[in-house]
């Protein structure tokens, strides 16, 4: 049965911020860590690393200053929505995050968006107020195994680096 969810977690970003990621939602082992890509066997600071030839960060404020060291900030497109436990498919009564905070407080040249369900959120609810199109990232989810493989995401990622 989906449960009505509202966002817990900031937006992470600074000034200094000219990339915006954009998931759709936090998942519950997301909410529990307090941080963003919670989940172990979620392959998203895997990549991240990967992509800046880094060290995978360890704890959320090693997350939080590799994010803005590399100015990228860090959201997600929905402030709440009813959703079963991670699933994207059962979105439902979907909420937008009002990005103009992040927007108005950061230098976001451009916004990318991870995952199928949080591209087709943000062109639905965010495009229209935003004015700025997002480009697709597959999603690192672990559910995303079959879909992509660890060095079709870095390749995909790199274009984070590139930009940069």
């Amino acid at each position: 049965m989906p449960e009505r969810i509202t966002h817990t977690l900031a937006p992470v970003f600074d000034a200094d911020s000219h990339v915006l990621i954009l998931g759709t939602m936090p998942s519950p082992r997301s909410r529990k860590e307090g941080f963003y890509y919670g989940h172990p066997q979620n392959r998203f600071w895997r990549v991240m690393a990967d992509v800046f030839s880094e060290d995978v960060p360890s704890d959320n404020q090693s997350k939080e200053a590799f994010l803005l060291r590399h100015h990228i900030a860090l959201w997600d497109v929905l402030a709440s929505c009813r959703i079963e436990g991670a699933d994207d498919n059962s979105i439902s009564d979907p909420v937008p995050n009002d990005l103009s905070m992040v927007l108005g407080g950061a230098d976001i040249r451009y916004i990318f968006t991870t995952g199928r369900k949080a591209s087709q959120l943000y062109r639905k609810y965010c495009f229209p107020l935003t004015g700025i199109d997002s480009a697709y990232l597959p999603s690192t989810s672990p559910a995303n195994c079959a879909g992509f493989s660890y060095s079709d995401l870095v390749s995909a990622y790199k274009v984070i680096a590139d930009l940069i």
